[in-house]
This record gives C-alpha cells, sequence and structure tokens, in this order.
C-alpha cells in the first residue's frame, strides 16, 4: 500500500487481489500476512514479461493509429485514493488516450479482473490527462503480440468507483469481507487454513 500524507492510495495490484478474492486483502494489509506470490511460477514469469516489455525499443502501434507511447508509466489519483503502473499509454492520432496492458495469459483467458483492472487504470488517466478512454486493449502474451479490445460503459466506471470505496472501508476500519463467491478459487489459497469460508 502507498501513503500520500494522510490518504491511503490503493494500487492496481491491491484491487487485484480484492477482485479475486475480497479476504485476501484483508489478510494482506490488515493482518499483514504475506502470500509469498514470489514463489509461484505464473506470477514470475508475468514479471519477466512485463520487464522485458519495459526495457524493448519504443515501437509505435501504427495499426491502432497511435502518434506517441509512455511504458511503465505511474499514476494516482489522491481524491478517489488510487494508483497504479499502466504497461502502454498511448496517444492516438483523433486526440483521444488509450493504453496495453500485457498479461502472461491465454487470449481465451479473459478473466473478469483483467477487464476490471482496465477499467481502474482509465480512472486514472481520467484524472491525470482530463480524457476519459473508451476503450483499451490487452496483449495475451502467451497467444501472440496483438492487442485485443475492450469497450468501457459508464456503468463499468460506475461499478468500479463502488468497488474502490469498499475496498477503502476494508482498510480502513479493518473490516472482514465475506469471501469469493467462487469457491474453487479456495482450493489453491495461501489463506485456506485461517479463512472461515
Amino acid at each position: 500500500m502507498i501513503f500520500n500524507e494522510n490518504k491511503i492510495l490503493i494500487s492496481a495490484s491491491i484491487m487485484m487481489e480484492y477482485w479475486y478474492c475480497p479476504r485476501f486483502i484483508y489478510f494482506m494489509e490488515i493482518l499483514k500476512i504475506r502470500q509469498y506470490e514470489e514463489k509461484r511460477l505464473k506470477v514470475n514469469l508475468g514479471r519477466e514479461i512485463h520487464d522485458k516489455k519495459a526495457s524493448q525499443p519504443e515501437y509505435l502501434r501504427k495499426k491502432l493509429g497511435v502518434i506517441k507511447q509512455e511504458k511503465s508509466v505511474y499514476l494516482s489519483d489522491s481524491d478517489q485514493g488510487i494508483c497504479g503502473i499502466i504497461d502502454e499509454l498511448l496517444f492516438l492520432e483523433d486526440g483521444s488516450i488509450t493504453f496495453i496492458d500485457f498479461k502472461f495469459a491465454e487470449q481465451g483467458d479473459k478473466y473478469k479482473t483483467q477487464f476490471y483492472q482496465g477499467v481502474f487504470y482509465s480512472l486514472l488517466i481520467a484524472k491525470n490527462y482530463s480524457f476519459k478512454p473508451e476503450k483499451f486493449y490487452i496483449v495475451y502474451t502467451r497467444s501472440s503480440t496483438e492487442p485485443i479490445e475492450f469497450c468501457i460503459k459508464s456503468k463499468d466506471v460506475d461499478k468500479m468507483l463502488v468497488t474502490i470505496q469498499e475496498v477503502h472501508y476494508i482498510l480502513k476500519n479493518g473490516f472482514y469481507p465475506k469471501a469469493t463467491n467462487y469457491k474453487v478459487r479456495c482450493n489453491d489459497c495461501t489463506y485456506g487454513n485461517i479463512c472461515s469460508k
């Protein structure tokens, strides 16, 4: 978690944990119990992909109308209390702004958490660039280098704002939230032994 004077800034990583299971952030941030994710193979491979992409020479995706890009861009919004690092911020020839997120996954592995992360990043762009992205892209690095487009609707943004407030409530009050509804996730959970499912 990152602190900005008196305000807690929730990172995209914390949001991803919340979307997977709300109790993750309770165990991680309130009780300070590590999950040792650095020991997981997929986590390490995913980090390697991000590091590799960040160090590659600049390549403008002209098919998307990109005229300028910035890599590994840190953005924050102290009003909403959020922050994150965007893999590639794209400035397009029509004056719009969008972004690409790289995932160590197959193209068919479209998880809701990946879409939510994109909506989360769109809020950061809206705050820092006064432009609301209507779409973003994900590159599924285990399948190809072609970006897959996702559209952002106003209902997605509204839902995200509510979710951010829920996470702030947990962190501020030490609230013990309900576990995920997807009980299959409990089978491989780091906190399975201490969680009262």
